[in-house]
């Protein structure tokens, strides 16, 4: 296969394969989400020019194992059929993930699928010194695990106590798991040093004496691989999409411009140095 150029296919999601002139094509699922055409579309490729069977990855993906490379071309077109699109590979910003959010769970704070399509439009595929994950979270319970991710965003609530609401029945202080919440009589307290900002306290109420306004707790530097690296929250907690993307924007932009070739954010961010990124983060926090 003398002139395939190698790179551009792995741009495309194709990735090579062990066996001679075969790819595993990674499948874009933005959020985990298909819908049924789209999967009914991705079993048919699979059976007409795979191996009838597809391959689920931990972030969410499908693969399609054993493209012939004289059938990519076609397996691209038949895809587009049926609304599927390729991923990507090597050195971009690959496919945001995300759970299922507030739309679904009763857990959930923050709409998770819908800030994750609004990412992979803004960001996907765009050219990195190294590949960036993004992963959104839509709780404190994490099931996305974002500070896995090269930015990590959590759904979170900051709640306030409504006085003349309270029954005074309890049920928050039980809910909350980080004792961060004291109940006596009709007094209730709540130490903000320990709230997490789960919106348990919120959740619970049966009375609506804990009212919550739902942001974005976000992650920098998470590292799950040959090295591993819990990402850091280094913001208060955002509640505006513009400042958001704000910050996200300035994360992008400062590993752009200080990566070296092949390395990863974290490693990056270690050799520069935290503090003059911690800089930049508070800058586009806020607004300058």
């Amino acid at each position: 296969m003398a002139g395939v150029d190698y790179a551009a296919l792995k741009k495309g999601g194709f990735m090579r394969q062990k066996q001679k002139g075969f790819f595993s094509l990674r499948i874009q699922v933005v959020g985990g989400n298909l819908t049924a055409e789209n999967i009914k579309t991705v079993a048919e490729v699979a059976e007409k020019y795979g191996k009838g069977y597809v391959h689920m990855t931990s972030r969410q993906g499908i693969e399609i194992p054993f493209v012939n490379f004289e059938d990519i071309e076609e397996v691209k077109a038949e895809l587009a059929k049926g609304g599927v699109k390729p991923g990507v590979c090597g050195p971009r910003v690959r496919t945001v993930t995300a759970c299922q959010g507030s739309e679904i769970c009763p857990s959930g704070c923050i709409d998770t699928y819908s800030l994750a399509q609004e990412l992979d439009e803004h960001y996907f595929g765009r050219e990195l010194p190294h590949k960036f994950k993004f992963g959104v979270t839509g709780c404190q319970n994490n099931c996305l695990k974002a500070e896995e991710n090269d930015i990590g965003i959590k759904g979170g609530m900051e709640v306030s106590w409504v006085e003349d609401k309270c029954i005074g029945c309890g049920v928050c202080e039980k809910a909350c798991r980080q004792g961060a919440i004291k109940c006596e009589g009709n007094k209730v307290t709540i130490n903000r040093d320990q709230c997490n900002y789960c919106g348990r306290c919120v959740k619970s109420c049966p009375t609506d004496a804990w009212e919550g306004n739902s942001g974005y707790l976000v992650s920098f530097g998470g590292l799950f691989g040959n090295q591993i690296y819990k990402g850091e929250q280094l913001l208060p907690i955002v509640h505006d999409k513009e400042t958001l993307f704000r910050v996200t924007d300035a994360a992008i932009a400062f590993f752009r411009d200080h990566a070296n070739p092949g390395e990863r954010f974290r490693l990056t961010l270690q050799r520069v140095g935290e503090e003059e990124f911690r800089k930049k983060i508070k800058e586009a926090y806020e607004g300058k």
